[in-house]
């Protein structure tokens, strides 16, 4: 239910004397909100720009996932047209609502393997690898375990002190799942992948039935807003504000000459068309994610000194670090058509009928089509995939490390712990770039590319001047502004595929985009795969009678090259992450906050959420966010002398 307490006004909302000020309301944002604010000597305010939303079935009925990107409660973001992509610009949906973007997710609760942190401690951010990470992934989530019987017949495993027991988000495994997960576990067994027994102890190296974060009982999607805001909403010591929009941060400067510093002291915010300043007496945390934490620290005069006079943004802080080293999840989408007597999304979508009979049934048995989300996952080493010659010859063009970054990350592409690359299977079509015949039944083989070597940015634009004169066809994302701000979205250049290094990238997508068709040509996932329509099958039309799924001689030793296809045709994971790193020893001249998420030479200015990230991890970043959240609250606690080292972890707490 909505929390029933009475919506604060703009006004008294920046009367309030807060300790803490939050920007946005997302995952690890209200993961902070309500650790802080369980202390009630401290206040705390939360500025979100989306409303809230508690009771809409396009959030919280699960089968409904991807229904909500592209609507209210998607900022809608988007990419400037990309070459490594044919110039295609992608969609980059994030949330714009309570709960942020694990209110728009696919609720995939995985954790990523222990070379993932231990990475980013040996960059030098102390406390953030895997045994020091671990106590805050837990302190997140309950596991609800699932029965021996449900255990054997749909291999959803687990190990019970790998997770958490008493945290705010439930975590389950499914009731039912579609027919392709029937036969995951033995496809990929008869590749050689392994299932994993113990995919959250450090590995998810193999196949697995994945945990979702959907409620025990209601069997609907839980996010921030609900695990760890509904909660505490009554409490009189926090106040969050929706539809309201942060500006920048306002930044006092004390001292003059070597010894002065900037500090925040609050946040500047639009609601209902009016601006208004809220105060934070100890400190702003930004958590508006990867996109938005970089574009509100430079419209805050934080970032490149070239890119805020280009904005005409007066420079406070010179660090040319900010809204850089940008990495996301790049993703393919192969479809298949399957039996006409299956059932999934896209027939829901097509017929209102069946859609009410399947909202029914979710509604009084909380079962059915609506009940069900895409848990085949598997993850690969690169060693697994790729012939061992062909890997060679790919890795043979890294170019020599300049960074400790780069030599920390080259080091992953030869470890057989890494699942660089991830397959995962669904019922319909999620290809945006394939139309389906009517009455026709589909499924999507996931491919996706975990530890990516492009680097993109993401930057505020130059302002316009009254002598640029626009084209008819610009755009507000791809155009100069003139005047830039949040209600304006920022460049994202993620740079797909461009040299010298992206180029990797694509072998690396290409190679591992046969194999994912082996899946598909694997029994006894084969049994009910029909054809491939997406890409057509080499040498036949679309519309060509069904071949069979397993391929003659001539067939197999045929390499097919994917390249052309993946170059028009791949998209994003919604996975992007490292615009506000983790600068580690090397501290502000390759981040933008040090290992305690402090902003460099501000005073009283965090970050937390994936913008953090100085390197991706192979899994869905949705827990990991929620363990950023839960150690931010700690750091801070322990930064004020509220809790020792450990009290950040060592009690539960009320969530």
């Amino acid at each position: 239910m909505d929390p029933s307490t009475p919506a604060i006004t703009p006004s008294n909302f920046s009367n309030v004397p807060f300790d803490v000020l939050i920007v946005g309301g997302g995952t690890a944002a209200l993961v902070i909100a309500a650790r802080l604010s369980a202390l009630p000597s401290i206040t705390v305010g939360v500025i979100e720009a989306g409303p809230k939303s508690f009771n809409d079935p396009v959030i919280t009925v699960p089968g409904r996932f991807g229904e909500s990107l592209g609507g209210e409660y998607d900022w809608k973001f988007e990419t400037i047209p990309q070459a490594g992509l044919n110039g295609r610009s992608l969609a980059w949906p994030r949330g714009r609502v309570l709960g942020g973007t694990s209110a728009l997710n696919f609720m995939t609760w995985t954790r990523g393997n222990r070379e993932d942190f231990d990475a980013w401690e040996a960059l030098g951010n102390e406390g953030w690898g895997w045994d020091a990470m671990l106590p805050y992934f837990k302190k997140t989530e309950t596991l609800h375990q699932s029965s021996a019987s449900h255990q054997a017949t749909h291999q959803s495993l687990f190990t019970a002190h790998d997770h958490g027991t008493q945290g705010p988000v439930p975590t389950v495994y499914l009731d039912e799942f579609s027919e392709p997960h029937r036969h995951w576990h033995a496809t990929l067994n008869a590749l050689g992948l392994e299932t994993n027994k113990n995919h959250f102890s450090g590995s998810n190296i193999g196949a697995f039935t994945s945990l979702v974060s959907v409620h025990p009982t209601t069997r609907t999607r839980v996010s921030s807003a609900t695990a760890y805001y509904e909660p505490c909403a009554g409490r009189e010591n926090l106040y969050v504000l929706t539809n309201a929009t942060a500006e920048k941060i306002e930044l006092e400067k004390n001292g003059d000459g070597e010894g002065e510093e900037w500090v925040a002291k609050g946040v500047w915010y639009s609601c209902n068309g009016e601006r208004y300043l809220a105060h934070a007496s100890r400190e702003v945390i930004v958590c508006a994610g990867s996109v938005q934490s970089p574009q509100l620290l430079e419209l805050s005069g934080i970032g490149n000194p070239d890119i805020l006079r280009a904005a005409g943004i007066p420079v406070k802080v010179a660090n040319p670090n900010v809204g850089e080293n940008l990495q996301e999840h790049m993703m393919t989408a192969m479809i298949y058509e399957l039996p006409p007597t299956l059932t999934g999304p896209d027939q829901l979508r097509a017929n209102p009928s069946l859609a009410q009979s399947a909202q029914t049934q979710f509604k009084t048995s909380q079962s059915g089509i609506y009940a069900t989300l895409p848990c085949a996952l598997s993850y690969a080493s690169l060693a697994q995939v790729l012939p061992p010659d062909t890997l060679t010859t790919i890795l043979k063009d890294l170019p020599p490390p300049q960074t400790l970054r780069e030599k920390v990350l080259y080091q992953q592409f030869t470890n057989p712990n890494r699942g660089q690359v991830e397959f995962l299977f669904g019922m319909g079509n999620w290809n945006p770039y394939f139309s389906g015949e009517e009455g026709k039944v589909y499924g999507t083989m996931l491919m996706m590319l975990q530890l990516p070597l492009s680097r993109g940015s993401i930057h505020i634009p130059a302002k316009r001047t009254d002598s640029d004169k626009l084209p008819s066809s610009s755009s507000s994302s791809t155009s100069p502004s003139a005047s830039p701000s949040m209600k304006h979205p920022p460049t994202i250049d993620p740079k797909y595929f461009a040299p010298p290094t992206g180029p990797i990238d694509l072998a690396i997508m290409s190679q591992a985009q046969r194999f994912a068709d082996k899946i598909c040509r694997t029994a006894p996932l084969s049994s009910i795969i029909q054809r491939r329509v997406f890409p057509p099958e080499p040498g036949l039309p679309p519309s060509s009678s069904p071949p069979s799924p397993s391929p003659s001689p001539e067939q197999q030793k045929q390499q097919e090259n994917f390249t052309p296809w993946i170059h028009s045709s791949s998209t994003t994971d919604w996975h992007p992450i490292g615009t506000c790193s983790m600068g580690g020893s090397l501290g502000r001249t390759v981040g933008v906050i040090d290992a305690r998420l402090r902003v460099y030479n501000v005073k009283g200015l965090r970050v937390a959420d994936a913008s953090i990230m100085p390197l991706h991890i192979c899994s869905h970043p949705q827990a990991t966010i929620y363990a950023i959240g839960e150690k931010a609250a700690g750091l801070v606690l322990q930064d004020w002398g509220l809790v020792g080292e450990d009290g950040g972890v060592g009690e539960e707490g009320e969530g």
